[in-house]
């Protein structure tokens, strides 16, 4: 499995990104997908995930409103849509995949802002100014 983020960049406040993630090797109608971003010397935080087999997605109360998560199951990528940008979200955006073993993993995924997820992207840095 390999996933490919891309997308980051930098804006000012108050703008918008769409960071995308490109599976390959990674196909599940049960799974979990997620973003989720880390600043340096922090701990990681949990921001969207999104059920793979129906859809349903859950976000941190830090982006509610602001982020939408969606994917598009035809060409196996991941979408994060940001809007309303702030200075702090600021940091590295990861997207990870993984099994839903059980229902309601996709709140637990950002919870526990991906403990246990079997893959991961590279990242892509997201600066607001």
């Amino acid at each position: 499995v390999q996933l490919v983020e891309s997308g980051g960049g930098s804006v000012q406040a108050g703008g918008s990104l769409r960071l995308s993630c490109a599976a390959s090797g990674y196909a599940t109608s049960s799974g979990c997908m997620g973003w989720f971003r880390q600043v340096s010397g922090k701990e990681r935080e949990g921001v969207a995930a999104i059920y793979t087999g129906g859809g349903s997605t859950v976000y941190a109360d830090s982006v509610k409103g602001r982020f939408t998560i969606f994917q598009d199951v035809a060409k196996n990528t991941l979408f994060l849509q940001m809007d309303s940008l702030k200075p702090e979200d600021t940091a590295m955006y990861y997207c990870a995949a993984d099994l839903a073993p059980w229902a309601g993993y996709s709140d637990y995924a950002v919870r526990t802002a991906g403990t246990g997820f079997a893959y991961w992207g590279q990242g892509t840095q997201v600066t607001v100014s």
